[in-house]
């Protein structure tokens, strides 16, 4: 225990030594922190609530020419007619009533309180709120799915690699079957069989994504299972279980967690696309895929800043997890030079 203690010790000093690495966590935690305070509706609460004009432009370009009105919040005026025209209209005794829950509701929605810096969207919803509760159904489909995809692959190679035999060769031929389908091609398969939905996406990646871990894990499993330590848990009376899930995964432990990494960012962008080819989240909710899907009419407008929001907010969590991956994969390895 006391070097497995310093083994992981001394991974995450190489790591935090590394500048970039320094910088790619606080990038990181930013993104989670918001996905968190989104999840518990303390932000992007009301990301679907009309609190501008339609296409309202960003507040960053107050000149910016916008044919259907400037960059204003939904505001309702106060209601001045004189008294002859109170006395002949027939709505007149409504006038109060009607101020008062235009008030009412104005005072119930925090974002009615600033402008919109990014601007609204064709139904004048909040851009930034809206892309913030994207980034957290996004984020979040592609932590679970690579979770789910991570479990079934290393569950399946550490059978295959260590029991081998008949159960090796099955795996083997089960794998084989996966793999022999262009990835894409059985995303959208499983897609169109189990519909749209936050769960079903989880699902289909977790379920066509663990074909990578599984190869890496049981090649692993086959070089491991003949060393002395594990030879010595053996003779000991070690069972099966034990010396495959608390002797050998600890020592690929390093493995599993580059494999995860890496598939948190390539699900994100399987999402992106699944949405934006209309089989992944449903519309009613909004990820960074379904925002993507929308600019393609906003453009043609010369309307702009939902796809930059979108694509930038996308492609910097992208980008420092991607990085985050090849120095965590340096910091685990004890004899890389980088570190």
């Amino acid at each position: 225990m006391a070097s497995s203690h310093g083994y992981w010790r001394a991974a995450g000093e190489r790591l935090w030594r590394d500048r970039l690495a320094r910088v790619c966590v606080t990038i990181l935690a930013f993104y989670f922190l918001l996905v968190g305070l989104s999840a518990l509706g303390l932000i992007a609460k009301n990301w679907n609530t009309e609190v501008g004009v339609s296409y309202a432009s960003p507040s960053f370009m107050p000149d910016y020419p916008n044919p259907q009105g400037q960059n204003s919040l939904v505001t309702v005026d106060k209601i001045e007619v004189d008294a002859a025209t109170r006395a002949i209209d027939p709505l007149a005794p409504y006038y109060e009533q009607i101020e008062r829950r235009a008030a009412h509701y104005q005072e119930s929605i925090p974002e009615l309180s600033w402008t919109l810096p990014f601007g609204g969207d064709k139904w004048g919803r909040d851009i930034v709120a809206k892309t913030i509760k994207g980034g957290q159904i996004s984020i979040t489909v592609g932590v679970a799915a690579a979770l789910l995809a991570v479990a079934i692959g290393v569950l399946l190679g550490a059978i295959g690699g260590f029991l081998g035999g008949w159960i090796g060769d099955a795996l083997e031929w089960f794998y084989n079957i996966f793999t022999s389908v262009p990835y894409i091609l059985l995303v959208l398969a499983f897609a169109a069989v189990f519909g749209r939905g936050i769960g079903t996406v989880i699902l289909v990646l977790g379920l066509t994504g663990w074909t990578g871990v599984y190869r890496l894990i049981r090649s692993e499993y086959i070089k491991q299972r003949g060393l002395e330590y594990v030879l010595a848990a053996d003779a000991i009376g070690a069972s099966r279980l034990r010396r495959m899930f608390v002797h050998i995964l600890p020592n690929v432990s390093q493995l599993i967690l580059v494999q995860l990494s890496q598939l948190v960012v390539e699900f994100i962008k399987a999402e992106v696309i699944l949405s934006f080819l209309g089989f992944g989240v449903p519309t009613e909710l909004v990820s960074w895929g379904i925002q993507i899907n929308e600019v393609l009419a906003e453009l043609v407008l010369g309307k702009w800043w939902q796809l930059t929001a979108a694509a930038l907010s996308m492609s910097v969590f992208v980008v420092a997890f991607g990085l985050f991956t090849d120095v965590l994969r340096d910091a685990l390895d004890p004899k890389s030079s980088r570190l």
